[in-house]
Order: C-alpha cells, then structure tokens, then sequence
C-alpha cells in the first residue's frame, strides 16, 4: 500500500536529489553533477507518472524495494546517453588492424579463437564497426575465428541494437561503396543492416562497475570502452578499470576515448603508441 502524500505537482526538492544521486551511484557507478539536475529532474518526473505515483518520496520507496528490479532498469535505460555513429574515432579501428591484430596473433598459435569486446554497446554502431573493419581491410580475417561481444547497462538500446536499424546520420562516415555493401534501404531515409553483421556481434547486459556482473567476462584480446568512464567518478573508474583489467587476456589492448585516459585512472595498464593511436595493454605474463 502507496504511503498517502500531499504533493499535488511533481518537483524533485535539492535534499531529494541528492538523495536519489547517491542511490543511482551505488547501483551503476554514475555520479550526476549539478549540471545535469534538469535532465535528470525531468527524467524522474515522468517515471513517476509513469508509474502512476504522485511524488517523489512515494516513488523513491517503490524503486528502492521492487523485487524485480524492473523500475531501476527502466530508469537507468532513461538516463544513460546514448549518442553515437559509425567509424567514429576511426584512427582506433586502424590501428586495431594495423598494430594491435597483428601482435595479438604473435602470442596466438592456428585453432585459437580472437575476442573483442565492445563496452557500451550503445545502439550497436560501434560492435558493427568493428565488424565491418575487420572484413573491409584485415587481411587475415578469414584464418582466424573472431568473437565479438558488445555490451550496454541499457537494455533498451540493446534491443534496438539487435534489430540493426539505423538513420542516415549514424552511416554518414562509412565510405558510401561500403555502405551499399553491407546496408539495405528501408526509406525514408533509414537503412537495415545485414543479417550476417547481425549474427556476428552478441549482446549482452552488464553494469561495468558491478564485479559480480563481470565475472562471467573473461579472455578478451581487445577491448573497445570508449567515453564511458567519463560518466564515473573517479572511485568508479577504478573499479571499472580493475573489472576490464580482469576480462583481458596478458598482452590484450584496450581502446578508450579521445578525451579519456587510463594512465589518470589506475597505473595497472602500460601505454603504447601507434602512429595510429595510443592505446592501453595488460601487462604480458612472465615468461611469455
């Protein structure tokens, strides 16, 4: 039974902002600043109508103490951004085939399996990126066994992701040959893309910061992260960083945003250089 409550119009107070802030950062390891209290006021504010409560105080108790969980993802799929397009930071996926593919088959005998992770998966134009990277100008593709897995916080933009359905701004980078390639036009400006891109990448949930979560995420040789940390602070960089320490095998790399470093997060990644780009590698075993 609903706690009865005097609020007749919805408005998040600064004490009850503060207070839902701490909440959603124990759950995800995103910290919203006062910058973002009006996108995230009004992100609330329709959650709780949605939910057919008439306050903040009655919601917060209703989110805290579901058993499901299921309000908690639908917040958390609301107030994630998830902004991206195709090739973008396209000197990274260079070097991915230039540099970094290359070393990692040196540490590889013929049989063995090359997997890359791609977090977060946003609307999934990054996962198939790399795919299409790889079959467009990796000379090797067809002699090794490639696994791409990508992965988002967001449940929604998973199932959008899933159903490779893109608008003409997020395919605006890809030279239009390619595009003609690997897209079908759907009109109106949209375009599908196809079924054998689709079937290569598997998406799956994960909350980054969450070390039971990432447990099951192991045996990586090239991580893409890019312009997620920027939404943690820097307790959660930490630990997000230790949890994709932990996913990489010795010698794997890890590529993150332009405006992103691991070397002011954790000391436990070395930095490489490419004419490329400059990326990070776990530390390779002793001996090896």
């Amino acid at each position: 039974m609903k706690e009865k409550c005097v609020c007749s119009d919805i408005a998040i107070t600064d004490e009850e902002f503060e207070k839902f802030r701490e909440f959603f950062y124990r759950k995800t390891g995103i910290m919203f600043d006062e910058s973002k209290r009006y996108f995230v006021d009004r992100r609330l504010i329709e959650r709780i109508k949605a939910t057919g409560h008439n306050c903040f105080k009655n919601y917060f108790i209703f989110l805290r103490f579901e058993a499901t969980g299921k309000e908690l993802q639908n917040l958390i799929n609301v107030l994630t951004v998830n902004e991206t397009y195709f090739f973008r930071e396209e000197y990274q996926f260079q070097c991915m085939v230039k540099r970094m593919l290359p070393e990692i088959m040196s540490f590889k005998k013929r049989g063995d399996m090359i997997r890359i992770w791609s977090i977060p998966s946003s609307t999934g134009e990054e996962p198939y990126s790399i795919a299409i990277y790889l079959l467009e100008y990796w000379s090797e593709i067809d002699k090794w066994d490639v696994e791409i897995i990508s992965s988002d916080i967001d449940t929604n933009v998973l199932e959008q992701a899933k159903r490779g359905i893109y608008a003409e701004r997020s395919v605006k980078s890809i030279p239009p040959e390619i595009v003609k390639k690997y897209f079908k036009p759907l009109g109106n400006g949209y375009f599908k893309i196809s079924d054998e891109l689709i079937s290569s990448v598997e998406f799956t949930r994960v909350n980054l910061v969450d070390r039971v979560e990432t447990k099951r995420y192991r045996g990586f040789d090239i991580v893409f992260c890019r312009n997620l940390l920027i939404y943690f602070d820097d307790a959660s960089r930490k630990v997000a960083a230790e949890n994709l320490y932990d996913a990489m095998n010795p010698g794997a790399f890890i590529c993150l945003g332009h405006s992103e470093s691991m070397s002011r997060i954790s000391p436990i990644f070395h930095v490489r250089k490419f004419p490329e780009a400059i990326v990070y590698q776990k530390p390779l075993e002793e001996g090896r």
